[in-house]
């Protein structure tokens, strides 16, 4: 029986893991994918995140966020199956006064992608690197469908998420080591 698996990566979740670090997203997901199956097949690598927020008159600071990730979205096109998935970043004042960033979208692209891929047959495994309790009610369906949840974390971690999957492979450093680069 032939084993695919699709990578599912929040993206602002794994951005918060390796301190002074950045993944490699080109080895990332065949380092994962080596950690379900010796030579499983990759059917594609789902990143969700969000463009940095700019103001309508925009600071040196946003403007140079904006063009460090144009320069990662054109990278992230040459990437091998490799799917960039973009949400907003919404910002707004919190009872303080001060700028809060919300993510909005990411859950849910994420969820609809793991839900079309599981139902269609598409893949026999699923591995996600979130954090997050929102997926809960998408890898149950995957589940459903015969799908193997692999979830690839580290803390924080909502409990739900952790109970919902079948794997669970904690991302230390020592799991990150062969994928890392230096900012």
């Amino acid at each position: 029986m032939l084993y695919r698996v699709a990578v599912f990566v929040d993206g602002g979740y794994l951005a918060r893991i390796p301190r002074g670090h950045q993944v490699d997203l080109v080895k990332f997901p065949r380092h994962l994918a080596d950690h379900i199956s010796t030579g499983i097949d990759i059917l594609r690598t789902y990143y969700y995140f969000c463009p940095p927020y700019v103001s309508p008159t925009s600071t040196a600071d946003e403007s140079r966020r904006l063009s460090n990730y144009q320069r990662f979205q054109n990278a992230a096109r040459r990437f091998p199956r490799f799917e960039l998935r973009e949400g907003d970043l919404l910002r707004y004042r919190d009872e303080r006064g001060e700028y809060v960033f919300i993510q909005k979208k990411v859950d849910v692209l994420l969820s609809i992608d793991l839900v079309r891929l599981s139902t269609k047959g598409q893949i026999t495994h699923a591995a996600i690197v979130a954090g997050d309790a929102d997926f809960v009610p998408a890898i149950q369906i995957a589940k459903d469908e015969g799908v193997s949840i692999w979830l690839f974390y580290n803390v924080p971690l909502h409990n739900s998420l952790w109970n919902a999957v079948d794997e669970r492979i904690e991302l230390t450093p020592e799991f990150l080591e062969p994928v890392l680069r230096s900012r």
